[in-house]
C-alpha cells in the first residue's frame, strides 16, 4: 500500500513538474536551479543546467525517484522492532549491509561523523 502511494504522489508531482516546465519553461529553470543551489549542484563548473535541468521531470526522472522512494521504505527503524539491514559501502566501494558487519555475539556499534 505504501509503495502504491508513492508512485501515485510521485507520479503526479512529475506530471505537475513537466507541465509547469512545458507551460512556464523560464520560471521552472529559475525554480530548478534554486533546488540545484541547495545540492551544490550547480557549484559544479562541469555541469551546467542545459545538462542536468531538463532531465528533471522525465520519465527516468521518475523511475530514479520511485526506486530511492522504495529502497527508503525498508530502511526504516521503529522503536521495538528490529534494525533494518541497510546497504552500506566500505571504503573499497563494495557494497555490504550492516548485519554482514556482525561477529559472533558481540554488538555492533556504528560510529557516524564526518572529516572536512
Amino acid at each position: 500500500l505504501q509503495k502504491i502511494l508513492i508512485l501515485l504522489h510521485v507520479t503526479v508531482c512529475v506530471v505537475v513538474g513537466k507541465t509547469m516546465m512545458i507551460l512556464f519553461p523560464n520560471a521552472m529553470k529559475r525554480y530548478i536551479l534554486k533546488q540545484g543551489e541547495k545540492s551544490r549542484m550547480n557549484k559544479n563548473p562541469k555541469f551546467s543546467y542545459e545538462n542536468w535541468g531538463p532531465t528533471f521531470f522525465s520519465f527516468k526522472y521518475l523511475l530514479f525517484v520511485l526506486k530511492v522512494k522504495w529502497k527508503r521504505l525498508e530502511d526504516e527503524a521503529f522503536e521495538g522492532h528490529p534494525a533494518p539491514n541497510t546497504p552500506v559501502v566500505t571504503f573499497n566501494g563494495e557494497v555490504r549491509h550492516l548485519f554482514d558487519f556482525i561477529q559472533d555475539n558481540r554488538p555492533l556499534i556504528l560510529n557516524f561523523g564526518s572529516c572536512t
